[in-house]
């Protein structure tokens, strides 16, 4: 399996380059492809990051090679992490679209170039606008966005946390749009080790006085309010006061707090990405949360959207339309909505505003990421 990294030297670009060697998941006669942007800086950067690698890793380094065009890779897989990501100007992953809408197409449209089938791993920002670009050029079943896992990963982390366990003994998932319409499946949650009356008690502790249908509410209020005491330089107050929420929406609002905090959420953001170049590397059938683009599955569903996949060796084979409760469903399907609603919204503005760019003739952004 040989993997393409694009915007291999941003942090994020760099941590699935060091974690995927360190889990010795490609073998010395596989090759992995560091893309940066051409020109400047960033290109002369994927050299150093090789040299880097190598010397880190040089008793089990697969072949590393660079180049400023993913299609002149010929990876199997091919792993997008460009584009810019959230500051404090830009908080709302929607206000990255602006960015990053073009990166995304030109990566994409580079892609679309490739003389053989590849499969393609999503870790940009807004992903669902990447997934629904990516869709033009790529088979919608070897493309898949890993934010879902790592959403489903963090609820994870804070039900065990709850609970005082480990991560592996919980098996959560957050499906719907990787943003403000999350949605946290209560009703699928399942642990090991714990009496079901126990983890019954905390579930309800948690939900408490709640509705699903006010999550997306409460994530705006909740990270509102934690900017606000970052900002005003109370950063262990904003940690204590998220750690007062209830698991789903620490889940949600803890990647921002390790953003904003100058921390960035490489290392997390990564490891997903990593976790599914792994099932892929060893062949393993699993079923995962992932964004994909729908074609009238869960009740008649398109677009893109983190729905549970069953993974096969080149991508994903088919959706599960697991069981869930009402207030779950009703939630995705206006999560669905969300993401429709957002993506017109984004393409309606970025026809008017590149008028006069293309007319200009101006570059765009490099292919570098520094978090998400």
């Amino acid at each position: 399996m040989d993997v393409a990294i694009v915007g291999a030297t941003g942090s994020c670009g760099r941590q699935v380059a060091a974690q995927l060697i360190e889990r010795s998941l490609l073998p010395e006669t596989a090759t992995l492809h560091l893309v940066g942007h051409e020109g400047g800086a960033h290109e002369s950067q994927l050299w150093g990051l090789r040299a880097d690698l190598s010397d880190a890793f040089a008793d089990r380094s697969p072949n590393i090679e660079v180049g400023t065009d993913v299609a002149d890779s010929n990876a199997d897989v091919i792993v997008m992490m460009a584009g810019a990501t959230v500051t404090r100007e830009t908080a709302d992953r929607a206000a990255l679209a602006q960015i990053n809408r073009q990166i995304f197409t030109e990566v994409a449209e580079s892609i679309g170039k490739m003389r053989r089938d590849v499969t393609v791993i999503v870790q940009s920002n807004p992903i669902e606008l990447a997934i629904s670009i990516f869709g033009q050029h790529v088979p919608r079943r070897q493309l898949i966005g890993a934010a879902a896992w790592s959403d489903s990963l963090r609820f994870e982390r804070e039900l065990a946390s709850e609970l005082g366990i480990r991560r592996p003994m919980v098996s959560a998932q957050c499906w719907g749009q990787h943003g403000d319409h999350l949605v946290p499946i209560w009703s699928r949650v399942s642990v090991r080790g714990v009496p079901e009356q126990r983890l019954a008690d905390t579930i309800g502790a948690a939900r408490e006085g709640r509705a699903l249908a006010d999550f997306p509410e409460e994530i705006i209020e909740t990270r509102t309010r934690m900017l606000t005491l970052i900002n005003q330089g109370d950063v262990s107050g904003a940690f204590s006061f998220i750690q007062e929420c209830p698991p789903d929406l620490r889940a949600a609002v803890k990647p921002f707090f390790i953003h904003f905090s100058s921390a960035t959420t490489k290392l997390a953001t990564a490891h997903a990405v990593v976790d599914l170049l792994e099932f892929f590397a060893r062949g393993r059938t699993v079923v995962i949360p992932g964004q994909v683009v729908l074609d009238g599955e869960f009740g008649g569903l398109r677009g893109p959207l983190a729905v549970p996949v069953l993974l096969d060796q080149r991508g994903w084979s088919q959706v599960i339309e697991l069981p869930i409760e009402n207030d779950e469903r009703i939630a995705l399907e206006n999560s669905s909505r969300a993401v429709e609603v957002a993506n017109e919204s984004r393409a309606a503005q970025t026809c008017t505003e590149q008028r006069p760019a293309q007319q200009t003739g101006g570059r765009n952004a490099p292919y570098v990421v520094r978090g998400t």
